[in-house]
């Protein structure tokens, strides 16, 4: 059956062959499959060397070869074979020429017949592992009993079950896997086999390479102690935080002399100091925030100890002011920090001025999850505490407070009916708490984020305001093959206060939607509660966002995006059947600060009566583009 195949090939080639000599080489214009669905075409094409080429002007030209399509062929089945489909075979394809002959379109007819699955996992000498984490490493193993016997599964399986144990004080285990005969001739059982060896402990620690950074901080940075369990996973979450103090340029925790083979295995921490006075600048221009300019000055190691103080200097026309930091990354045990920040900071928004001096006083802690290398990205689960006292000055936009008919909503708002301002002291404490499984927020494809945020002014603490509010927030991120990625975003809060919610909530806390950051079809703070067609802000909000990704070319991608979101006046009164939306195309550039966003939205219900720079809107769409934002 391979060898009419194998003969199209041939003659195919050899046409393409002399056209090539005629016009320099035959484009492969598109490659497709039939018959996959075991498989992805994505997944095959990822080992073919035949390629198709890009669609754009500049992009990649691939070109048809002999031998490369020849060798594919045999990759095709012995892909499938390592699949669990060792009768797979391709049966057929076709190959068309354009009217030009300088490009050809070929189409790929496999037929995987039936694979051969897992009956059963069996696990062997994994008894000195506790219950619940052999429990979980079952629960764990990527291949799964009923799966087609993926060889690259039933590697992973391996791998995930020898990490387990070296993550449980066994540093020399060994696991092997052993296929047997199922109940039928399209079954297979297979057995995990494992010699745990010597229970372990770690040993000494050797520090090596640090110069002005004392051994004490590299040691508090550790995640382990001498004659504590063994735990693979402590080597990497060590390295990790030693890296997260930006003191050194390069870090490495690693055991030594197991070759020798000892219960007490000794450590090495090699490092390389890098610079510790470090600064920063930073120009960027945004369709909300125009031009902008900041500038970052850290002594990453001040006064010693891993200590962190900086200064942080911007201007842009929505804000601009100073910022100063501390931070004590070592407050009472490894995993707690403190933190410190003054500011002088004037924010231009179009609803509103405000203007904040004060300081802050937060102390971090972080929790990770014990595990294996190789499973899911563990979660990280942080909890910050923060206390803020700081005086504010704002004041309601020009056309709202020079309206004298706006006087009595103005007085409602508790602000000075004839400046439209009002000042006072904020004196508040929150708590912020987040999980996070994704590997990196800025371009994340798989996981999730959750996050939580309470505060409270006023009451007992002091201060010129009363109220409290809670905020929260999900993020999920699906990969979809290889260039897809499926995204959603949902974010809610309320805001209410101890007695009168005018004067016991400040305007700048009120809440408003639209902008880059949430309903693009909207400008900044353009849905929003209304009174005398003045924006007024609310006191509840909802806003959800889906987006699919998908890459076009390297760095660049493209994105299909839905907005769903409002205000309202009320606290807690969330009204899901006034909800606003909006859709829109959008352009992804990955760069080392994050995506340069460029989104399109449509609205599709309106706001009746809007208006935009004192003028009813004319056009239901907007354009928004920014840089380094999270979602």
């Amino acid at each position: 059956m391979r060898r009419p195949v194998v003969t199209r090939a041939l003659l195919l080639c050899l046409l393409c062959a002399g056209v090539a000599c005629k016009q320099g080489g035959v484009k492969v214009s598109s490659l497709k499959f039939h018959g996959t669905n075991a498989v992805s075409a994505g997944q095959l094409k990822s080992v073919l060397a035949t390629a198709s080429s890009s669609r754009l002007p500049w992009g990649t030209k691939r070109y048809f070869s002999r031998e490369q399509f020849e060798a594919d062929l045999k990759r095709i089945v012995a892909f499938y074979k390592d699949r669990g489909y060792p009768d797979a075979r391709v049966t057929s394809f076709d190959a068309k020429l354009n009217d030009d002959q300088t490009s050809v379109a070929v189409t790929i007819n496999i037929e995987e017949g039936e694979p051969v699955r897992v009956e059963r996992i069996v696990l062997e000498g994994f008894d000195p592992l506790a219950a619940p984490r052999r429990a979980g490493l079952e629960s764990q193993l990527p291949l799964k009993a009923g799966a087609a016997l993926d060889r690259a599964l039933l590697q992973a399986n391996r791998e995930t079950a020898l990490d387990e144990l070296r993550d449980s004080g066994y540093p020399y285990a060994s696991v092997r896997i052993v296929d047997s005969p199922g109940s039928t001739e399209r079954q297979r059982v297979i057995s995990l086999r494992a010699e745990p060896g010597p229970l372990s402990t770690f040993g000494p620690i050797e520090i090596a390479g640090n110069k002005s950074v004392s051994e004490d901080v590299i040691r508090r940075q550790l995640t382990y102690r001498p004659s504590r369990m063994f735990r693979q996973s402590a080597l990497a979450s060590s390295q990790r935080r030693l890296y997260s103090q930006e003191l050194f340029e390069f870090a490495n925790v690693e055991p030594v002399r197991l070759e020798e083979q000892p219960t007490e295995i000794p450590t090495r921490v090699t490092v390389t100091e890098g610079k510790h006075k470090r600064i920063n600048f930073g120009v960027g221009y945004g369709s909300e925030e125009l031009a902008r300019a900041q500038v970052d000055w850290r002594h990453v190691n001040f006064l010693g100890g891993a200590r962190t103080f900086g200064v942080f200097a911007r201007y842009s026309s929505l804000d601009r002011g100073v910022r100063l930091n501390f931070k004590e990354p070592y407050f009472f045990s490894p995993g707690f920090s403190l933190g410190l920040t003054g500011q002088s900071w004037h924010s231009d928004e179009p609803a509103f001025t405000l203007d904040t001096n004060g300081g802050r006083v937060t102390i971090n802690r972080e929790f990770r999850r014990r595990g294996p290398r190789t499973l899911s990205p563990r979660p990280t689960l942080t909890a910050a505490f923060t206390y803020a006292n700081e005086h504010e000055s704002y004041q309601i936009y020009e056309e709202a407070r020079n309206d004298p008919e706006f006087r009595d909503e103005l007085i409602a708002l508790g602000l000075d009916p004839r400046t439209g301002s009002s000042s006072g002291t904020r004196s508040a404490i929150s708590l912020e708490v987040a999980r996070n499984t994704t590997n990196s927020l800025l371009d994340a494809r798989q996981g999730y984020l959750l996050s939580a945020h309470v505060e409270q002014a006023g009451k007992w603490l002091a201060g010129s305001f009363d109220y409290v509010e809670l905020t929260t927030e999900a993020r999920v991120y699906r990969a979809l093959g290889t260039r897809f990625v499926a995204a959603g975003q949902v974010r809610l809060g309320s805001i209410d206060a101890f007695g009168d919610q005018e004067s016991g909530v400040p305007f700048f806390k009120r809440y408003f939607l639209g902008g880059a950051t949430n309903l693009r079809g909207w400008g900044r703070f353009e849905v929003s509660p209304l009174e005398d067609g003045y924006v007024v802000g609310g006191a509840a909000f909802l806003n959800a966002s889906a987006e699919l990704r998908a890459t076009v070319w390297g760095n660049l991608g493209a994105a299909l995006f839905v907005d769903a979101g409002n205000v309202w006046s009320n606290p807690w009164d969330f009204d899901v059947k006034t909800l606003r939306y909006d859709i829109g195309p959008g352009l992804r550039y990955k760069t080392p600060i994050g995506p340069f966003r460029l989104d399109l939205g449509y609205q599709l219900n309106p706001i009746p009566g809007l208006l935009v720079n004192g003028e009813e809107q004319k056009r239901p769409l907007r354009i928004h583009f920014s840089i380094g934002q999270a979602f």
